[in-house]
This record gives structure tokens, sequence and C-alpha cells, in this order.
């Protein structure tokens, strides 16, 4: 349950919050629906290079202009949830998300179905760190571990279902019908928000930095745009050498970095980086980059392997999917709720071993193996990675003062993005890697694959070892301790 009496002293002094409960159930179906759309489009390339006759290469853009497209946009949403009511940010998000739904389902060729998804992106680059940032401010501390289960489900369960939606559309339905079907949820979230959204946080007066969002722009896009091209370079493919916005990325990001320690604490500080003063919040920003590291590599290797291994359609991938998913969605706000009572701890470093213990189950995957054991070790994985994110996000933002929530927020939003991108890149390295070391040993196309998948898992259980071990000092934010001797209600 969340506050419904007055208004957290964030808002607005003299108002009343009307069903902040409401609220913050809209944010979180909005917000599924358009992270949805992030990993929406992997099952949907073979089909879009035939009708729109383009390249693997060219198909790509429509995943990578997404990703680069919220890399450079929430970086600056710090500086607009301070400055702009919610109800202002709930419809512009919504709104651009709309509009870059109708261009792509209207799209003639791929210019305007990339302008469509660029139009997505931003939308969807807002909605988060709003929903993170409402919840912090509407919700007492106590009972923040429910709320941030429901928002788990967005963050992870969101892009892991992505192919299997897909996947059941593209059966039935030609590829334009991925966008049209979510126009009108778009619609129903935009005029049931007309009637719920309230302003329940405070804004005030703060100035925008140019030279702050420059660099942040280059800086997340470079690196972002970098790490997607190294599945590119491996083929053949990169539009440049992946070294070029890898140096440019790394370059501006630490010019980012100088000029917002500069700028400290002022009004004009884009992403303040003093929560990373907070170790309680470091610790934990840290395993949600592991962890989404890895759930988007899994999210990238098994349709993968289902479709070039053991030699399954499109549907089966993304169906294969699905039970994982469901499982990490029905456990969100189980785990949220064992937060609540127990803390941080006691859940993350559990759900690490059992993540620990998937991942090497995957890394015994080979041509024989049937399609009932990989559904098994996914659905272990999320559960292990269900125990894990809601603890930790709740943890790191639950630890910073009021003042801090807005730059919190902005900075996990990004560094999942980042984490995402990262997990693709690597895992597709490691199993090109792997794949091309088989191949010049004479083996097949199809045994080379899941080999190279083989090295990719085996490396990802290596490094969940030292998860295992960083786990271990996760803690929970003072505000929340002793929680556990009330439950919540």
């Amino acid at each position: 349950m969340v506050a419904t009496g007055t208004v957290p002293t964030a808002a607005p002094p003299g108002r009343t919050a009307a069903r902040p409960g409401a609220v913050i159930v809209l944010l979180v179906v909005a917000a599924f629906v358009v992270i949805l759309n992030e990993t929406i489009m992997g099952v949907a390339l073979p089909e879009l290079m035939r009708e729109l006759d383009i390249t693997a290469a060219t198909a790509q853009w429509l995943t990578t202009a997404f990703l680069l497209t919220m890399a450079v946009v929430i970086p600056a949403t710090g500086f607009l949830i301070q400055r702009f009511p919610l109800r202002t940010l709930f419809f512009t998000a919504m709104g651009l998300f709309t509009l870059g739904t109708v261009i792509a389902a209207s799209a003639p060729g791929f210019g305007v179905l990339l302008i469509g998804r660029i139009v997505q992106a931003s939308g969807t680059a807002i909605m988060i760190p709003l929903l993170f940032t409402t919840v912090l401010n509407v919700v007492p501390a106590n009972r923040r571990g429910r709320m941030m289960g429901l928002i788990s489900i967005v963050i992870s369960v969101a892009p892991a279902v992505g192919p299997t939606v897909s996947g059941l559309i593209l059966s039935v339905f030609p590829w334009r019908a991925m966008f049209i079907v979510m126009v009108p949820i778009a619609l129903v979230a935009i005029a049931l928000g007309a009637r719920w959204v309230k302003n329940l946080t405070e804004t005030r007066r703060v100035s925008l930095d140019v030279l702050s969002v420059v660099l942040s722009a280059l800086a997340f896009g470079g690196i972002i745009f970098g790490l997607s091209s190294i599945g590119e370079a491996a083929g053949g493919h990169a539009l440049v050498p992946i070294w070029v916005p890898l140096v440019v990325g790394a370059v501006a990001l630490a010019g980012f970095v100088v000029r917002q320690l500069r700028l400290g604490a002022t009004d004009r500080v884009l992403l303040n980086l003093a929560v990373f003063r907070h170790s309680t919040f470091t610790i934990a920003v840290v395993l949600v980059v592991v962890a989404m590291t890895v759930l988007f590599g899994v999210l990238i290797l098994l349709p993968l392997y289902v479709q070039n291994v053991l030699g399954l359609g499109t549907l089966s991938a993304g169906l294969m999917l699905l039970p994982g998913g469901l499982l990490m969605g029905l456990m969100a706000p189980l785990v949220g709720n064992l937060f609540d009572r127990f803390g941080a701890r006691p859940l993350v470093l559990p759900g690490a071993i059992v993540a620990s213990v998937a991942l090497w189950g995957f890394a015994t995957l080979s041509v024989d193996t049937s399609i009932g054991f990989v559904i098994a070790v996914h659905c272990v994985l999320s559960l292990g990675l269900a125990f894990m994110f809601t603890p930790l996000m709740t943890s790191a933002l639950g630890s910073l003062p009021r003042h801090l929530y807005p730059h919190g927020s902005a900075i996990v939003s990004t560094v999942q993005q980042l984490a995402g991108a990262a997990g693709t890149a690597v895992f597709v390295t490691l199993m090109t890697v792997g794949a091309a070391a088989s191949a010049a040993q004479g083996t097949g196309v199809v045994d080379a694959t899941a080999s190279g998948i083989h090295t990719a898992f085996f490396v990802a259980a290596c490094l969940s070892l030292a998860v295992i071990v960083l786990a271990v000092f996760v803690r929970t934010p003072k505000q929340v301790e002793g929680a556990e001797a009330t439950p919540a209600h």
C-alpha cells in the first residue's frame, strides 16, 4: 500500500494527493508498454530485411538507434524531473511514444521507420526515471520494496517478453502490427493519465548546462554505439571502426565527469555524482549493471542458440523465453514484500548464487541439449535475477537523500542502458570468437556456433562467482533498516 493522505513534504504545500496508488500503477503500466519496445525488434529483423529490402547491418539500426536515443536523453531527465511537473512529463513521454509508434506503423520505408523508433525512444527515456522518482517521493521508506517490485517487472520482464510478443504477432500478422497494437494501449494510458496523474513531486528552477548535455550525449552515445557495433564488426559490417566511437565516448565521459565534479552541487549540474559517495548506492548499482548485462546477453544468445543450433523457428525462439519472463514478473512483488521485511542481503546473496548455478547450466549447452532443459535453466536464471533486481534498485535509490532522487534515478537508468548494450556486445563477441576458434579446427557451422555459445556462457559463469562475493557487501539503506520488524500490510 502507498500513502494516501497528505502529500509528502516534497510535494507542493497545501495540496493533497488524489490516489497516488493509481498514479504509480498507471506509470508502471505505461512504462511496461514503452520499455517492451526496446527488445521487440530482435525477432522481427529477418522479416523487415525481406519486406524493406535492407541488409542485416542496416536493420540493426532500428535497435541501435533506440539505444542511442535512450543514452542521450536519459542523463538529462534529472534536470527535467526537477524543472517540470509530473503531469507535464507524463504527457510528454507518452505523447512522444505514441507519435513515434504511429510514425513507425505508417512508415513507407526504412528511413521513416527509423525516425519512428527514435521518437519512441525519446518518450521511453523520460518515463523510466520519472517512475523511479515518483515512487521515491510518494511511498514510505519501509514500503518501497513492494513498489520497487512492480518497477522490477517493468525493467526486467518487459525486455524479456519483447521477443515473445513480436514472435506471436509476426506469426499471424505483418510487421506493422507490432506498432499498431501499441497505439490504442498508449491512448488509453494518456486518457487515464488525464484523470489520475497529479503533480505529486516538487519542482524548482534549475539551470541547464548545455556543455554537460553535449558531453553526455557524446559519452553515452559513443560508448553504446561502439558496443552495439561489435556484433556488426564481427560480421564485417561495421559502419566505422569500433574503436572510433569507443574512444570518443571514453574521452567525452572523462570530460563529462570532470565537468560534473566542477559544477558540484550547484543547480547547473546535470548528473550529481555525489550519489557515488553513498557506498550502498555504488555497490548496488555495480550489481545492477552486472545483472542487466547478463539478462540482455542471455536474451540475445538463447534465440540464436534455439534457431541456429537446435533448428527451431522464430515463434519457438520467442515462446522459449516466455516462462522465464513470466516467472520474473510473478516473483517481483513477492521479492518486494520480502525486502520490506528482511532487507537486501538475505535476498541478493541467494539470488546471485541461483543465477550463477543457472549460468553454469547454460555453459553445458550443446547440439544435443533438449529445449526443455534450456527453458528450465532460463527459469532458474530468471528466479535468481528476480531476487536481485528489486532489492538492488531499492537499496541503491533508497540510500540517497531526497534532493538526489532525480539524479540517482537518471544514473540508474543510464547504466542500465549501458549494461544492456554491453551485455549484447560482450556475449556476441565471446560467441563469435569461440565459434571462429572451433571452425578453425574444421568443425561444422552448427557445432561451431554451439561451441561459441558455450564459450560465452562459460565466461559469464566464471564472472558470476565474483558477483556472489560482491553480494555479501550489499546493505539495506539506513532509513529502511528495522522494517523487517514491522510487516507491511
